[in-house]
């Protein structure tokens, strides 16, 4: 049994599940992020956009938008990345910003267990995020590794462990800003 959340997106009342409203709510602020500060014009169209896609995906208004209709969405939409970097990347100064934007390095990469990309654990997923890579290639490489490659399950146990999980994203789906 799931909670369920009530949203309006695009001046639409939608039912999501928690998970389905959590993923969304992190998309949009990747989005706005990424988007000019005072442009809340295209964030409304975009919000839109999500509504109307949600409308055709989910026949009858009682029906609740799970978390794989927002994949989906997320997808048809595209990424984040595509409208353009993170506001603040460009920032010279580090007041309310990210640790290492004011020298002009990059922020210190974390390896953490995914919370979306996981199967067991969200080792795989984590490890994937880390480098960059698919996180069904790093599973069966690992596999791989286990089965013929000596890699013991307890490495893998001690790395579940050891790494600690991906910490949890705060957000506000209605926030404009």
């Amino acid at each position: 049994m799931k909670e369920t959340v009530n949203a309006n997106i695009g001046s639409v009342a939608f039912t999501l599940d928690q998970d389905a409203y959590r993923v969304l709510g992190s998309y949009f602020d990747d989005i706005r992020r990424r988007l000019p500060e005072g442009d809340a014009e295209t964030m409304n169209d975009i919000e839109s956009r999500v509504a109307e896609i949600f409308r055709e995906k989910v026949a009858s208004s009682m029906r609740v938008i799970t978390l794989d209709v927002v994949r989906a969405t997320m997808e048809q939409m595209g990424s984040p990345a595509d409208f353009g970097e993170p506001r603040g990347t460009e920032q010279t100064g580090t007041e309310g910003g990210v640790p290492g934007e004011a020298s002009g390095e990059p922020a210190p990469r974390k390896l953490y267990r995914s919370r979306m990309e996981r199967s067991i654990a969200g080792i795989c997923g984590g490890l994937g995020a880390y480098f960059d890579a698919d996180p069904t290639l790093i599973r069966l490489v690992m596999l791989l590794l286990i089965l013929f490659g000596g890699l013991s399950i307890w490495a893998y146990i001690i790395l579940w462990i050891v790494i600690p999980e991906e910490p949890a994203r705060k957000f506000n789906i209605h926030k404009n800003r």
